[in-house]
């Protein structure tokens, strides 16, 4: 089973962008494919890729002069917090939490890459900018 499949619908027509998060949701999929018995080292990767990924939009944000609390940051943090929230109770033991993440995790990042990414795709390319 596939947590989210990369289609076409999923691209932003940004090459930097669409290529990170093809790796996102290549990712996710090994994270389920892991599940149950060996989760973490997958989850690892999931988390410091999208630690990465998000930075690099923070990066973008920051360069178009986007507010430092605006929604899609925000998001942003409340993603990362959750996945090192999960992360920290699989170590204690508690891995239903991290089963449970995977298809939020794959219902949510459709969502946000069609809303939040593609205004900040479109904002990119309205200003010129270099990302």
């Amino acid at each position: 089973m596939t947590a989210l499949a990369w289609t076409d619908a999923l691209r932003l027509q940004h090459e930097e962008l669409d290529r990170t998060h093809e790796e996102f949701v290549q990712l996710l999929n090994e994270v389920e494919a892991a599940l149950p018995d060996q989760p973490w080292d997958a989850f690892q990767r999931l988390l410091a890729h999208t630690e990465a990924h998000f930075a690099m939009e923070e990066g973008w944000m920051q360069q178009l002069g986007f507010e430092p609390e605006n929604c899609h940051s925000r998001q942003h943090t409340m993603v990362l917090e959750l996945m090192r929230e999960v992360g920290t109770r699989y170590q204690a033991g508690e891995h239903e939490p991290l089963e449970r993440l995977v298809p939020a995790l794959a219902e949510w990042f459709p969502q946000h890459a069609e809303m939040m990414d593609a205004a900040l795709v479109f904002t990119l390319q309205q200003q010129g900018a270099a990302a």
